[in-house]
């Protein structure tokens, strides 16, 4: 199992049918605790969170190349291993290790979106539809063949954190009709089309910029995708100062007629909650944000705090 929240849900899926199905888990394997926030403590994976209270044995090897871990799994003997999120490459000797195989689950269709963001990408590109893959494990990263895949649908609005969550719980209720499968030898894998294949790396910190150059459906994209964290950030400038915010929550506004340049604040409506951008094709119209110093506030809190007003303008962060 692995380090964030659709790691713990594809957990949390197997220990509440375990009885029913006839499973025994006999353990969890979790990245080792991270030092977190000014005090550097360390924070247990939400993995490792759940695990224990549902009383099951945690392990947090540093890794999976040694005789040591070698002997745990020799110990915990397991017939098969399921893999979600956890953000290192199995080794060999771990692959070939289990009878049933070691299956992963990929929160997107494979072979489109292989790597570490393919939840944040599929926003980001203004898909309507994505879903979770299982699939065995391979030595490549996400490259195994492909057992089963489910659907799910992205709201227009929808940002990272809703689709995060329900894909984690998605790919739970896929995981435990797909074991069944493998345990009856009833499954028929089907290779990936490596030709069709598409990437999606982790998110750097130089993407958050906004560039309102790009049409409003783009940055709304990029804006959901990058929400809750890690946020897409730019410069607010008014007549009094310069200031970065990032932006939480936005909307395609459809006007006609619309005059401004890029980044250029067109209106501020207090009542509606939202102040509008006009960007290189469109306008946006934003709802959430968080200024630079403060805390997350509607914007229309932030309109009434007179911090923002037409003809102030919207600059990219320097990257």
């Amino acid at each position: 199992m692995g380090t964030p929240e659709f790691a713990r849900d594809q957990l949390t899926a197997l220990w509440e049918n375990r009885e029913a199905c006839g499973w025994e888990i006999v353990g969890v394997i979790s990245q080792p605790d991270k030092p977190k926030g000014r005090g550097y403590q360390l924070i247990p994976t939400p993995t490792k969170v759940y695990a224990e209270a549902c009383g099951l044995p945690v392990y947090q090897p540093t890794t999976l190349r040694d005789e040591a871990f070698a002997a745990l799994l020799a110990a915990l003997d397991p017939e098969l291993i399921v893999v979600a999120a956890y953000g290192k490459i199995l080794p060999r000797s771990v692959l070939d290790y289990p009878r049933l195989g070691c299956i992963n689950v990929h929160g997107s269709h494979l072979p489109a979106y292989r790597g570490a963001a393919p939840i944040q990408r599929a926003i980001m590109d203004g898909l309507t539809v994505t879903g979770n893959t299982i699939q065995y494990m391979a030595d490549g990263i996400d490259t195994g063949d492909v057992i089963a895949r489910d659907e799910v649908t992205i709201g227009e609005n929808e940002d990272f954190g809703s689709l995060y969550d329900r894909m984690g719980k998605s790919g739970g209720r896929l995981l435990v009709s797909v074991i069944p499968m493998l345990e009856a030898g009833a499954v028929r894998a089907q290779a990936q089309d490596d030709a069709a294949a598409t990437y999606a790396p982790k998110i750097e910190k130089a993407e958050c910029a906004l560039d309102f150059a790009q049409s409003a459906q783009q940055l709304h994209n990029k804006i959901r995708a990058l929400s809750p964290a890690p946020l897409g950030a730019a410069v607010l400038q008014t007549e009094k100062e310069a200031k970065s915010c990032k932006l939480v929550s936005t909307v395609v506004v459809e006007r006609s007629g619309v005059h401004g340049t890029a980044g250029e604040v067109l209106s501020a409506d207090a009542k509606k909650g939202m102040f509008c951008i006009a960007c290189g094709e469109g306008v946006l119209g934003v709802t959430a944000l968080i200024p630079e110093g403060k805390g997350r506030m509607n914007a229309g809190d932030f309109i009434r705090g007179r911090k923002i007003a037409p003809g102030d303008r919207f600059t990219a962060l320097q990257k």
